[in-house]
């Protein structure tokens, strides 16, 4: 601006002593200068303006770069981060490794020993059943022998049966005995002719013979009570089978039930009618049944 200035003061300066085609032309080069410095300026403010856009839009970059940057180092951390985590868990996976080396020797010791108590059991288990099998089968032939042989006996007075694994002969009181008596019937040493007959035939089964009655007292010079009359009852059946039909007395056990194991209530006629029986009970010997499992030979 100062050249400017000091540019026109020179012309108006000279005018007085230059002439008007030297004035002319001078206010020409100024007009041209003018507007050529005008321009200059203009495209100086323009350019200015771009620099100014341009710096603008760089700081704007430079923020999302520095902001992708920061979130980059955040990334890095936490991944630095991760990676001091695997390698602790690695190196605690490593010392339970090691570990584990000696824990399944012993645990493919304790694996190898339970499957060999499972095969153990396994072949206990299937020596039980055959041995069930074995005793269900004789049961139910003891059954079918004993039925064949009492056909001709009423099935009021005599029922054959297999409850809880053996098998059952129950003989009502009125065949066997007198009321109140533990005297045995003539006529019903045909029927323990027959029972011994078939439990001679099986000498592996033992006799157990329980005496039953009904719930009405009894008292008499010989009889103390129930327990009393279903135990004399007993005793007379087994030594009956002992002395007259040679069945083993070691194979025989006696006892007295009284009414505590009635088959039907006490409450009337017929009910105790039912309950007053003796019952004649086949079992396997127990000691040889077991023997055979721990043999290995139950089959």
């Amino acid at each position: 601006m100062k050249k400017l200035i000091l540019f026109a003061s020179s012309i108006v300066i000279m005018s007085s002593c230059v002439s008007k085609k030297k004035l002319t032309a001078a206010q020409a080069e100024y007009a041209n200068f003018k507007a050529s410095t005008e321009s200059s300026l203009a495209k100086a403010k323009a350019d200015l303006n771009d620099c100014d856009k341009t710096r603008a839009s760089l700081e704007a970059d430079l923020k999302s770069k520095d902001g992708d940057l920061q979130a980059k180092i955040k990334q890095l951390k936490s991944l630095e981060d991760q990676i001091d985590y695997l390698k602790k868990t690695n190196t605690n996976l490593l010392d339970r490794m090691s570990d584990l080396s000696i824990v399944s020797k012993a645990g493919a010791e304790s694996i190898k020993k339970s499957l060999e108590t499972l095969n153990d059991q396994s072949k206990y288990i299937k020596d039980l059943n055959s041995s069930v099998q074995r005793k269900d089968s004789l049961n139910l032939a003891l059954v079918m022998t004993l039925k064949r042989s009492l056909a001709d006996v009423n099935d009021d007075d005599v029922t054959v049966e297999v409850k809880k694994g053996v098998v059952y002969i129950s003989i009502s009181d009125k065949m066997l005995f007198q009321s109140g008596s533990a005297v045995i019937n003539s006529k019903a040493e045909t029927v323990l002719e027959k029972v011994a007959k078939v439990v001679n035939d099986h000498k592996e089964l033992d006799i157990l013979v329980e005496g039953h009655t009904d719930s009405v007292p009894i008292a008499t010079d010989c009889l103390k009570d129930n327990w009393d009359l279903s135990t004399k009852r007993a005793t007379s059946v087994v030594r009956l089978l002992q002395t007259k039909f040679s069945v083993a007395p070691e194979r025989m056990t006696a006892g007295g039930r009284s009414e505590f194991a009635p088959k039907d209530s006490n409450e009337n006629s017929a009910g105790r009618k039912l309950n007053r029986r003796t019952e004649i009970i086949v079992t396997p010997k127990l000691d040889q049944f077991f023997q055979l499992l721990a043999n290995g030979q139950g089959k």
